[in-house]
């Protein structure tokens, strides 16, 4: 492994909680005394979200356990997309890789481990433009250690500047590029609407930023390297998150084991490919509960369904 370990940013909001235990789980990995941290503290977006960002601030100051910490406190609501946009793309360009957390990322001992011995490992294979340290609880059985496939999973990843120089977000640009059956391919047969995500940015119902990054690989032929043991757990699906809904539907067990080897077959995994499909099927809700959440949404900003006791 190469001495010089990849920095980490971290991205924060107004979850205390939340932070705390992203911070406690990334102080106790056994390469944290060796690693940069970054921490990006978006500014309130209003006045009812001063306190909190107050108080993450507070805390953000009394962190220790690591080689250094920068702490970036930003003067203005930049959002989660923009604030992550602009903190990856400064910290890759100085230091040429980098790995990336939100404050509702609890790791294993063994991410930092795992995420830095990837990024030296592939750091001069231009087609390896992703590195997962999560996965979905897909059925694992038989698949190697770890494997690539096309879309990238943005809980704890990691990436190269030779890479994230082809990000690029313009909805406009996907929507002319797509085809139909490139779409199906994006949407892994249709099993997950990942291009609805970038037809819901184009007509400004969302903001976000990794599914333009999903895209930006696709596009490039590129490929995103995941493990079969998730190393991250998201503990932000409690309905408090940013674009987080409230379902327990990814919860995994995080593994404290290296792979004993990464895979030197640069082409996606058909079999990993079909589990994610079955994943996602899987967990497809019926077609007449997705039409109330909707109307619950559009109508009562999505308690409804909660004020029912549902």
């Amino acid at each position: 492994m190469n001495n010089e370990l990849s920095p980490v940013v971290l991205f924060t909001y107004n979850r205390l909680w939340h932070t705390k235990q992203t911070i406690e789980a990334l102080k106790n990995n056994y390469l944290a005394s060796e690693t940069i941290l970054f921490i990006f503290s978006d500014a309130a977006k209003d006045k009812n979200n001063s306190d909190a960002v107050n108080n993450i601030r507070k805390y953000l100051y009394t962190i220790k356990g690591f080689k250094k910490i920068e702490i970036i406190a930003r003067k203005k609501n930049y959002g989660l997309a923009n604030s992550i946009i602009d903190g990856v793309t400064s910290v890759v360009s100085k230091y040429g890789r980098v790995i990336v957390l939100e404050d509702d990322l609890v790791t294993s001992p063994m991410f930092l481990n795992f995420m830095n011995e990837a990024l030296e490992i592939y750091k001069k294979n231009d087609q390896v433009m992703h590195v997962s340290g999560s996965i979905y609880p897909i059925n694992n059985r038989n698949l190697d250690e770890t494997f690539f496939i096309k879309p990238a999973s943005c809980w704890g990843w990691g990436t190269w500047d030779n890479a994230w120089k082809y990000y690029k977000k313009d909805s406009n640009y996907y929507l002319k590029v797509f085809d139909r059956q490139m779409i199906n391919d994006f949407n892994l047969n249709n099993s997950y609407k990942y291009f609805d995500q970038i037809k819901l940015n184009h007509k400004g119902k969302i903001n976000t930023w990794a599914i333009f990054w999903y895209a930006s690989i696709y596009l490039n032929n590129g490929l995103s390297l995941h493990p079969k043991e998730s190393f991250v757990k998201n503990i932000g699906h409690d309905g408090l998150g940013e674009n987080c809904d409230d379902n327990s539907y990814y919860d995994v067990e995080i593994s404290s084991k290296m792979p004993s080897n990464f895979s030197q077959e640069f082409t996606e995994s058909k079999e990993a490919k079909l589990r994610f499909e079955d994943f996602f099927n899987s967990i497809q809700e019926p077609l007449y509960k997705r039409i109330i959440n909707k109307i619950s949404r559009e109508i009562f900003g999505g308690n409804f369904l909660k004020l029912k006791g549902k």
